[in-house]
């Protein structure tokens, strides 16, 4: 505690590039001990991601946090979304043995823990004393957390069953559960995060019932979240009634996460850096 409070008196834009170099050493760890070689896994590994998520939540609390609100433009929403996917999956870490992953993860948190100084927020957040849009929030950026991760977990697939057929480059596939295991935990993380965005898209309804008095604005977002919804309603569906798996489960996947990435991320983008609203 007292050294987060001897943080917190200091100037912690000088942590930002403190806090990636972490995240990208710990990138270039797991890539040189599961990608390059085959190398045993080790307990204290499981620590290594802890120091750069910590410094990574002072710094948000210290750039989204405001008395009059929430600071949540382009950079900060990047920021949090791949903290809170970094949570998530060094807590996961524990039980399953998915160290790969954590190359690029990291080497992805390295660049968006940057992005508050490259994409400042311009306003701050309004409506967030209210409840309704509160639980919309945390419940949004868990939902986009594990639909990160799933993302991640997709492309990671993708590359396990490219490299099954070349022997010369074994150090991910022996480091790996076998690929049914994997897409086992594909669909399970697919699942709690289309429960999540059904859940998003239900209190996004009571918000702006609440706020607008109107029960859903058909905008960019919207219309982006809702076709995410769907895809990803039609993997599930398609999994269960069809078995869907492999090829077909992956660019489903991808093609789901792109849509969301385009429905909130993106619509903030164009809203804030292009047109400077």
């Amino acid at each position: 505690m007292l050294f987060f409070s001897i943080l917190t008196q200091m100037n912690l834009a000088l942590f930002y590039p403190l806090v990636s170099l972490l995240y990208a050493l710990v990138g270039w760890h797991f890539w040189r001990t599961r990608w390059r070689s085959v190398q045993p896994g080790a307990a204290w590994e499981k620590m290594l991601p802890l120091p750069a998520l910590a410094l990574h939540l002072l710094l948000l609390v210290d750039t989204v946090a405001n008395p009059a609100g929430l600071n949540l433009g382009v950079g900060n929403a990047l920021s949090a979304i791949i903290w809170l996917a970094g949570l998530i999956y060094w807590l996961g870490s524990f039980r399953y043995r998915l160290e790969v992953l954590q190359a690029p993860l990291a080497l992805l948190a390295a660049v968006a823990v940057l992005t508050p100084l490259a994409l400042p927020a311009t306003h701050v957040l309004g409506n967030t004393e209210l409840l309704a849009f509160r639980v919309h929030l945390i419940i949004a950026l868990l939902a986009y957390s594990l639909f990160t991760i799933a993302a991640l977990h997709a492309a990671l697939m993708a590359v396990v069953e490219k490299r099954l057929h070349n022997v010369n480059q074994p150090g991910v596939v022996a480091n790996l559960p076998p690929l049914l295991t994997l897409e086992s935990l594909l669909f399970r993380i697919i699942g709690v995060g289309f429960v999540l965005l059904t859940l998003t898209l239900v209190s996004g309804m009571l918000f702006s019932e609440e706020l607008f008095h109107e029960p859903l604005q058909f905008n960019h977002k919207t219309i982006f979240a809702i076709l995410s919804w769907l895809v990803f309603a039609a993997l599930l569906s398609g999994r269960r009634l069809w078995g869907w798996r492999g090829r077909i489960a992956i660019r489903w996947t991808l093609a789901g996460f792109v849509m969301l990435v385009l429905a909130y991320i993106g619509s903030k983008f164009v809203l804030e850096i292009l047109l400077h609203r």
